[in-house]
């Protein structure tokens, strides 16, 4: 029951400063901003959603093949995948193009500067859903703008439901834009704010969303998840982690529990509650593919988090 995972990949390059970006920058003298930042640490981890969202998939052994485009300097990211067993069947190398890449400065307050390249995944139109085979269902995840507006036309001209996941892509849509690829999926996924842009953007109300999906979710942090489905609204609780280290990822880690329950036919309470799991383990480590479990030590975990057997 595979699903193709239409998203960015990505190179995260994560610098820790040790100071407070408020101590260097002068309000007064914004406008001739020239600043440098020492940053002892730096990680570079493989990201973007498409990755992630694979990634965390493959780990529960759910079946999922990565669609997106991707830069010259690929290689190191390709054997990660190859080691874990993720297909890039259609991962499409762009010679002339980096891969996507953020390079993102925290300082002690957790105040973050990001600038994010890109680079290949603006040609994610390049790829085409009729070009991958044994499709059940899909995602459209942040990507190229028109990647995604295409990708979204061509898995609802094959008839394959899909969810559609806008994530920091929403702002790149209008409200007739939005509201199209809200008819065309079967679920949408969104976190609370993004859920407040969507209404705002679209004119519609959560329950009105809803109404035209078989399922509307709305992560919200620690208070847990909202599943719009059948006309009710569940809520679902969050997954205890054992350490809070990175929350980085952990919306493509739930994304992924999303589609794993849609794989294997389990019930919305069911779904969201795999999905807040996977994304409690994500948050325990640092990056957003350096987490561990096979899938006997999730169901382990599973049991002990909610009290009945997945």
């Amino acid at each position: 029951m595979t699903a193709l995972i239409c998203g960015s990949m990505a190179f995260d390059t994560v610098m820790m400063f040790e100071g407070r970006f408020r101590d260097h920058i002068m309000p007064d003298r914004i406008h001739v901003l020239n600043v440098a930042f020492l940053t002892p640490t730096l990680r570079r981890n493989f990201g973007g959603c498409a990755g992630n969202i694979a990634y965390n998939l493959t780990l529960l052994g759910g079946e999922g093949l990565i669609m997106a485009t991707v830069g010259h300097d690929f290689a190191p990211y390709a054997d990660w995948l190859d080691h874990w067993g993720v297909a890039r069947t259609h991962v499409r190398t762009l010679e002339h193009a980096f891969t996507a890449q953020a390079f993102i400065t925290t300082d002690l307050d957790n105040n973050q500067i990001t600038a994010f390249h890109p680079g290949a995944m603006t040609e994610s139109h390049l790829n085409r859903v009729s070009e991958a085979s044994g499709v059940k269902r899909g995602i459209v995840a942040p990507d190229g703008r028109r990647g995604m507006l295409e990708h979204a036309a061509q898995f609802e001209d094959r008839e394959i439901p899909f969810l559609f996941d806008p994530g920091q892509g929403l702002p790149m849509f209008d409200g007739e834009e939005l509201r199209g690829f809200i008819t065309r999926a079967s679920w949408v996924a969104v976190n609370d704010y993004e859920a407040s842009l969507l209404s705002l953007r679209t004119g519609w109300s959560l329950e009105q969303i809803a109404s035209h999906l078989q399922a509307l979710i709305v992560t919200r942090g620690a208070e847990g998840s909202w599943i719009f489905a059948d006309g009710r609204r569940l809520d679902i609780p969050v997954a205890k982690p054992e350490q809070v280290v990175d929350p980085t990822g952990c919306g493509d880690a739930y994304r992924a529990g999303l589609l794993f329950g849609l794989e294997r036919g389990l019930d919305w309470e069911t779904t969201g509650r795999v999905a807040a799991l996977l994304a409690a383990i994500k948050i325990e480590q640092h990056g957003t593919q350096q987490h561990r479990c096979s899938f006997g030590e999730f169901k382990d975990r599973f049991s002990a988090s909610f009290g009945y057997a997945l």
